[in-house]
């Protein structure tokens, strides 16, 4: 048959029972080998193609590495090229668990949610952007960069999307010697007994701090503490408003969509787990 660049070409397989056969395999296809018993199916797909392919993965190891690993003889065949790394899963197994898959039963299962724990980029649902993580030292180098010379407000965002009225929180605020809060996007007052709503959903900021942008040491050690206030108040996120514009914008020491303020846990490999709490569906 034609050889290909997209198809494994094997010449003369002879395993078994296999006729010295020539074919070509189409890749990253669902490619289904049907016959008769004993036909060659497994002899083609298990004794040849996937022997081959652990042969070949084995001469990689080296030959301290091989000797443990046992003697992989070459299948009877003349040639395979376009050859990829191979799984075999066979339809007789051991697990008798309903909830197997073919990662748990590869044992690929543990190196993906490594892989993805580690290497991963998550993107919000809601905005597609890139969930973005920062240090405080990036924050405030950001501040610097995109709001130079603007008027900004600092926020500690405290309630998103919640119902209720919020008397108690508002009074604690105002206890604490915080005097503005920023509610549905409108800065009011912190007044005694200040209530809102509370069969309506509510995002509530704490108003930390008001200042103009500059890069001078004084605003840079204003800021600094600021963040450390507006960081506790927010657990770990702050938001900027850009008063002329009036748009804010998040941050945050966790993973943060900017636009939205979706938050997600930093990613770990139980997050990618089904059969762990963290990542259940």
């Amino acid at each position: 048959m034609k050889k290909t660049d997209n198809s494994i070409h094997i010449e003369g397989a002879r395993v078994h029972n296999l006729k010295n056969i020539n074919l070509d395999i189409p890749r990253d296809k669902l490619v289904v080998i049907t016959g008769l018993s004993g036909s060659g199916k497994s002899s083609l797909a298990f004794d040849t193609i996937y022997a081959e392919g652990q042969r070949r993965y084995m001469e990689t190891f080296s030959a301290y590495v091989r000797q443990f690993l046992g003697n992989m003889e070459r299948p009877e065949v003349d040639k395979i090229d376009g050859l990829s790394p191979v799984i075999a899963i066979e339809q007789k197994t051991t697990s008798r668990s309903p909830r197997s898959t073919v990662g748990t039963i590869t044992e690929l299962y543990d190196y993906l949610r490594l892989l993805f724990s580690r290497t991963g980029t998550a993107y919000s649902f809601v905005s597609n952007e890139k969930m973005i993580s920062y240090s405080d030292s990036q924050i405030q180098n950001l501040i610097l960069n995109e709001y130079l010379d603007k008027k900004v407000i600092l926020l500690a965002p405290i309630i998103k999307s919640r119902k209720g009225h919020y008397r108690d929180l508002f009074d604690s605020l105002s206890r604490q010697g915080f005097s503005k809060v920023r509610v549905d996007n409108i800065i009011v007052d912190l007044t005694p007994g200040m209530k809102l709503d509370r069969y309506k959903i509510h995002d509530i900021e704490l108003v930390i701090d008001r200042f103009k942008v500059k890069n001078d040491s004084d605003f840079l050690k204003r800021i600094e503490e600021s963040m450390v206030t507006a960081m506790h108040y927010g657990q770990d996120v702050i938001m900027i408003l850009d008063v002329e514009k009036n748009v804010s914008r998040y941050f945050s020491r966790n993973l943060m969509c900017p636009s939205s303020g979706i938050s997600y846990p930093n990613p770990e490999p139980n997050s990618f787990s089904f059969n762990s709490p963290k990542g259940m569906c």
